[in-house]
């Protein structure tokens, strides 16, 4: 389990252009070596959301 969890975030790591991720992808990629922390916590505060338009069509 650990190591799918990891897997799932190095793979959406390596998919996200680095202006998307909260600091250099290089220091989350060690972060998300650390047990079920590391991939717990990219999850959680590294992803920037993408922006979302608030006006609404007529």
């Amino acid at each position: 389990m650990q190591l799918l969890l990891a897997a799932a975030a190095w793979w959406d790591l390596a998919r996200r252009p680095a202006d998307r991720v909260r600091g250099p992808k290089w220091l989350w990629t060690l972060v998300i070596a650390v047990n079920y922390v590391g991939p717990v916590v990219y999850f959680a505060c590294s992803r920037v959301p993408r922006a979302t338009t608030t006006g609404q069509s007529a």
